[in-house]
């Protein structure tokens, strides 16, 4: 079993940048992949990023590549999502999330965290 937990979200001028944190807690194991989602009002959930545990190597979706970047710590307990250059598109609900494959699906996701709101007002 794993919790995750996100943080970090809140209002953001376009333009400006935040960083989400979802902390990690419970059986982890290396070849766990770490997703972040984004869902807005009305739309399907939409892959932002996928990393492995074990490399922490990242894959971005098209719709943030070159301005979001993922990391996490070194005790495999926190992981980031830093979000540079904001706009109004990049609204929702973010999620971290577990799946035992790489996948940009959200249905081959295991775990999930609660979720942190993110709005970017222009």
């Amino acid at each position: 079993q794993v919790q995750l937990l996100e943080s970090g979200g809140g209002l953001v001028a376009a333009g400006d940048s935040r960083r989400l944190t979802c902390e990690v807690s419970g059986r982890t194991y290396s070849y766990y992949f770490f997703g972040w989602f984004r869902q807005a009002p009305g739309k399907e959930r939409e892959f932002v990023s996928v990393i492995k545990w074990r490399s922490g190597i990242p894959t971005y979706g098209d719709s943030v590549q070159g301005r979001f970047i993922v990391y996490k710590d070194d005790n495999n307990t926190k992981l980031w999502l830093q979000m540079d250059s904001l706009t109004p598109e990049d609204t929702g609900v973010y999620y971290c999330a577990v799946s035992l494959k790489w996948s940009v699906v959200p249905s081959d996701y295991t775990y999930w965290g609660q979720g942190t709101q993110v709005t970017v007002f222009s």
